[in-house]
């Protein structure tokens, strides 16, 4: 273990430091040999680390939209080349390296995490085989060993002997309990952690393989911490449960802010947006202005809550811009002002539906064209008010004389083309 130790010396040195420097802040308020000092080293340590990685966790959140955009054309490729493995691995890094996403970005803040956490583990190891490690001298090692945590000494573990644990001044009891509830809390976290993501923050009108690789994690995570936990000193309990929380918060806040296109939390953000912004007539905060923006990109590949969001905007007499803002609708009313013509938001005149009349109006509105037909002057395509008698008896054979250049004269409107027949004298 020594060995181990000295190989990543150049990580366990500058861990135990941080801790040191804590302790002397937290000690000198609770008293060196607490195991408030202590245990609040361990978790200002963990919220210090997760600080500095929170550009891998932006880039961690962007890696894992981009995969989830590709999920479709990924599931494509796999039907596609179902019996060629090679191509379809191929056409795998073709996809990935044309569209620029990495599917190891998402694991980056675990994977940045693990030195610290592994460094962590063999700072407490040591203190609990009473060795020095890094810049703990024998003095910090004798206060570290005092310290207890709700009864549990910093470096026991789950599975530890009664001997060991009655050594560091602690009941076996009590540490098994402490412990138990450690690595229940801890799991439950990630299990809570990867539920919220599942049930908030995935696109529900896509189903691919990745969705379902998420659920099956949902629920394995959480059994893996089980298992390892009992094997973790209270103190790496400590850091692990203090980590879980703030990646249970972060994300708690990443959801609510900037939702998944298509998921559950979408539609909860594009709703609260829609009041503010009809409330305010203006889009406040620039992260609010930049998924505006977005959504009026789209245009027609808008998702069901995006359309939701513009049409609601509209019967607010608001119309979204380019630049993520939105502008009062003063077309409509211009144009109102000078025809009465109702109009829509975007200035388009407004389909009316016609008034329905009453009997006596529609029978008053025939009567009136009919006498207005009456008045009007014949065109030469009215028949004559001559007798038929006074008819040549050419026209009355032929049916009339046919129009200039041998076409066809065209039939009276309610009349079938072509030639007509006589009407028979009408009996008195």
């Amino acid at each position: 273990m020594d060995t181990i130790a000295s190989l990543f010396s150049f990580i366990t040195t500058p861990v135990s430091w941080v801790i040191v420097q804590f302790h002397t802040v937290y000690g000198a308020i609770f008293g060196p040999d607490t195991g408030w000092a202590w245990g609040l080293s361990i978790v200002s340590l963990v919220i210090l680390i997760r600080i500095c990685l929170i550009p891998l966790f932006v880039k961690q959140i962007k890696a894992t939209r981009a995969m989830q955009t590709l999920q479709p054309e990924m599931k494509k490729i796999q039907e596609r080349y179902k019996n060629d493995k090679q191509r379809q691995s191929e056409e795998m890094m073709k996809l990935y390296k044309e569209t620029g996403t990495n599917p190891l970005s998402s694991c980056l803040p675990i994977l940045a995490q693990s030195p610290f956490f592994f460094a962590l583990y063999h700072v407490l190891n040591s203190i609990a085989s009473n060795d020095t490690i890094g810049v703990i001298n024998e003095n910090l090692l004798q206060s570290a060993q005092k310290a207890h945590i709700v009864g549990a000494p910093l470096a026991v573990k789950f599975t530890d002997s009664s001997s060991k644990v009655e050594a560091l001044g602690a009941s076996l009891t009590d540490v098994r309990v402490v412990t138990a509830v450690m690595i229940v809390l801890m799991s439950a976290s990630q299990f809570f952690t990867q539920r919220q993501l599942m049930t908030k923050n995935v696109d529900t009108t896509v189903k691919t393989p990745f969705m379902q690789q998420q659920k099956m994690l949902m629920y394995v995570f959480p059994v893996m911490f089980a298992v390892f936990g009992i094997n973790f000193p209270v103190g790496v309990l400590v850091y692990w449960l203090t980590t879980n929380v703030w990646t249970m918060g972060q994300q708690m806040y990443v959801i609510r802010n900037n939702p998944t296109p298509g998921s559950k939390a979408q539609a909860e953000y594009l709703e609260r947006l829609t009041k503010h912004v009809t409330q305010h007539n203006k889009v406040g905060k620039r992260r609010d202005r930049a998924i505006v923006k977005a959504i009026v990109a789209k245009g027609r590949d808008r998702n069901e809550f995006e359309r939701k969001f513009i049409n609601g905007l509209s019967k607010a007499n608001l119309a979204a811009q380019a630049d993520g803002t939105v502008i009062k609708s003063d077309t409509a009313a211009a144009v109102e002002a000078e025809d009465g013509t109702p109009t829509t938001a975007t200035g388009a005149p407004k389909r009316q539906q016609p008034k329905r009349q009453s009997k006596s109006q529609r029978q008053h509105g025939a009567a009136g064209a009919k006498a207005a037909g009456e008045n009007e002057p014949k065109t030469s395509l009215t028949k004559s008010d001559e007798p038929e008698d006074a008819k040549p008896a050419g026209a009355a054979k032929k049916g009339g004389a046919k129009p200039a250049g041998g076409t066809r004269s065209k039939a009276q409107s309610g009349q079938r083309k072509g030639p007509q027949r006589p009407k028979s004298p009408s009996k008195k």
